[in-house]
């Protein structure tokens, strides 16, 4: 008889849960979110964000100070042993990264370009005006994370281009069911040594810079693996950058010309 109570409790437990995902619309959780972040009007007019933040790599913690404005402009500029490297520079059109061996500016190849000129449609959110940039948006449920009850969103966008054949882009958010901001977003891996594994990327400890509410505490690695901190120390919005740091830097000329 015991085993029938325990197994009546937890179907009434599952029953529950889903009823109570069913309560909101995934709508009404995207609405709150930006309600209780600032305000949707708040959230469109800004312009520009710069994050200065530290990342621990072996010990050794390595300043970082990203830039994303609202025209797809962004960079990471990284400060390590008394140099300073730009990486992810994109101008509107040009994708370059740092080569680490050369120190010399390398572009990225177009399909790699083409992928980041999605990305720039993403700042400052995903889910702003998503339906007009042909996102969908699907609820899928109630999932525990780190203690916390959160709806469970899947986001579809665009398919991306990899290795010349067209993949889903797709992600799950997971919005803490009395806040409505997001604590985690799992991705599938494309490419590399951890390709087809799950990244995760946390979210926490929520501040307000200017009326808008951004997360100071943030991890990404595998999702149930290493995952690498990343503190964030200040947010600037809005901020006034110099238009040259975006450029392709001219490539110097060796000794015979070439």
């Amino acid at each position: 008889m015991r085993k029938f109570t325990l197994l009546f409790t937890a179907l009434a437990v599952l029953a529950m849960t889903s009823v109570q995902a069913q309560d909101v619309t995934v709508d009404e959780i995207i609405d709150g979110y930006f309600e209780n972040t600032g305000g949707v009007d708040a959230w469109k007019a800004m312009t520009g964000m710069k994050m200065t933040a530290k990342v621990n790599q072996g010990g050794m913690e390595i300043p970082l100070e990203i830039v994303q404005l609202t025209d797809g402009r962004q960079y990471t500029k990284i400060t390590f042993q008394g140099m300073t490297i730009l990486q992810g520079v994109y101008d509107g059109e040009t994708l370059w990264n740092t080569n680490f061996q050369s120190m010399k500016a390398e572009k990225s190849d177009t399909e790699t370009t083409e992928n980041m000129k999605l990305d720039a449609n993403d700042f400052p959110d995903s889910f702003l005006d998503y339906k007009a940039k042909g996102y969908t948006a699907e609820l899928m449920g109630t999932e525990t994370i780190d203690g916390a009850e959160t709806y469970k969103v899947k986001l579809t966008k665009e398919p991306r281009m990899l290795d010349g054949k067209e993949v889903e882009d797709v992600s799950f958010y997971y919005f803490e069911s009395e806040s409505f901001v997001p604590l985690a977003i799992d991705s599938e891996i494309k490419q590399g040594p951890s390709a087809g594994a799950v990244g995760r990327t946390t979210m926490s400890d929520y501040q307000e810079v200017d009326g808008l509410y951004f997360p100071f505490s943030m991890t990404q690695g595998v999702k149930d693996g290493p995952s690498q901190p990343i503190m964030i120390e200040a947010i600037e919005l809005n901020p006034e950058v110099d238009d040259t740091i975006f450029a392709f830097p001219a490539q110097e000329e060796t000794a015979d010309g070439e």
